[in-house]
């Protein structure tokens, strides 16, 4: 069975990929900082999908929790997906730049950056030895436009969509994706900009995007949720994706 690694996985997107990727007969090692949560949706994956659930709490942005990660793939055969999808705001909820904690910018600097960095350092050799060895990191289109009060977490995404081209640059043997999800009904998004009346979808609805780049393995490159959900049209080929 293929192994992935999901950073964030207790719940949220996370979750949602967890599920959808043992839909598809994936074995897992789900990574979070809750320790009861991560283990209830583990126990409750393995239970619904018959795969390996591998459940790791911890930090990530610890050094000691990326080598935990990693070497909980290894019990499972190998790694063949890394999905960074840990994530951090820097305020909750997000404020204008003149009011951004100089200490949450480096938070969310240090776990939206420095901590996927750090993962795929530890997971290079596992996925180097897979034949179809992949990176996906969850950007967002606050790394791409200007939105008020988005200016530290988009900084921290953009700089994470910077190291993901250049990661496929020199690993051309690995496919490495950016992916944009969109706005979603998560803990985060909450946190970010509390809801009230606003509809947000649920991040069951773009599991088939992430899927889809799993299954027919394009070149790496930085991809909306939404352009990978529509299908291919004859003046369009199924990658040539909205960025």
């Amino acid at each position: 069975m293929p192994v992935a690694l999901i950073t964030g996985g207790s719940k949220g997107l996370g979750r949602a990929l967890a599920e959808g990727l043992a839909g598809q007969g994936w074995d897992l090692v789900l990574g979070a900082r809750t320790a009861g949560v991560l283990e209830e949706t583990a126990r409750e994956v393995r239970e619904r999908y018959g795969t390996r659930v591998a459940a790791v709490p911890g930090d990530v942005t610890e050094e000691g929790c990326r080598a935990d990660l990693v070497a909980a793939t290894g019990a499972l055969g190998g790694l063949d997906l890394l999905v960074c999808n840990a994530g951090a705001l820097g305020a909750e909820p997000l404020v204008r730049l003149e009011s951004l904690p100089l200490e949450g910018l480096r938070q969310a600097l240090e776990t939206n950056v420095v901590a996927a960095l750090g993962l795929v350092q530890e997971a290079l050799g596992p996925l180097r030895a897979s034949a179809a060895g992949s990176v996906v990191v969850v950007s967002s289109q606050a790394a791409v436009e200007a939105y008020g009060t988005w200016g530290g977490y988009g900084a921290s995404k953009a700089a994470l969509d910077r190291l993901a081209a250049v990661l496929g640059e020199e690993e051309p043997g690995l496919r490495v994706w950016a992916v944009d999800p969109g706005d979603m009904a998560t803990d985060l998004y909450e946190a970010a900009v509390p809801q009230g009346e606003e509809y947000r979808p649920s991040p069951r609805s773009v599991v088939p995007a992430f899927l889809r780049l799993v299954r027919e393995r394009p070149a790496g490159g930085r991809f909306t949720a939404a352009a990978l959900l529509e299908p291919a049209g004859p003046d369009r080929g199924p990658f040539e994706v909205r960025r």
